[in-house]
């Protein structure tokens, strides 16, 4: 049995090879996706570059499901300008409309008031309890730019994690099979 034996040791180690080869492609596709998304942080100067309009608060401007590329300079906010921010105790940015701007003389930084286009009033129930206006820290971006509807299948796969899992493993699962 001494060719046979050699003949499936071959196979078997070839075998592993190539799983082994499809791991590190995997790996290779999730680092490269890290890599872009923390590039995009860099360049933009926001801590989300991409985000996704999660309800209807924003229409007829931003609709439910499109997603807004957003950018931090060092220009002052102004009223008129689409921002996202974040609340306080809240894991959700919103995607709203600055209406009013504060500004601090002795420290020139703005403090900013929000509203939905598609709201009757403004974000103050929103806010943490007491605050009155948003400041500098709140804010994660400007909308610069915006894809309409492609956000979806984020909604989709969070509305529905088991899509979410479905859809990872097949990706998954058609790396580690493919052939080269």
């Amino acid at each position: 049995m001494g060719w046979i034996g050699e003949y499936v040791d071959s196979i078997r180690s070839l075998q592993f090879r190539n799983v082994l080869t499809q791991m590190v492609s995997l790996g290779m596709i999730v680092a490269s996706a890290l890599i872009i998304w923390k590039g995009l942080v860099c360049v933009t100067g926001s801590e989300s570059p991409v985000v996704v309009v999660l309800s209807g608060s924003m229409e007829p401007g931003f609709k439910r499901g499109d997603i807004l590329f957003l950018h931090m300079g060092k220009d002052p906010i102004r009223a008129g300008e689409i921002v996202v921010f974040n609340i306080d105790g809240r894991e959700i940015p919103i995607v709203h409309r600055v209406i009013k701007v504060h500004e601090r003389h002795e420290t020139g930084e703005v403090d900013v008031l929000t509203k939905g286009d598609n709201n009757f009033g403004d974000d103050r129930l929103l806010y943490a309890r007491g605050q009155l206006w948003l400041h500098q820290h709140h804010i994660m971006g400007r909308a610069v730019g915006f894809l309409p509807y492609v956000g979806w299948v984020t909604i989709i796969m969070t509305e529905k994690p088991i899509i979410k899992y479905v859809l990872i493993g097949a990706l998954a699962l058609l790396v580690v099979t493919s052939k080269e």
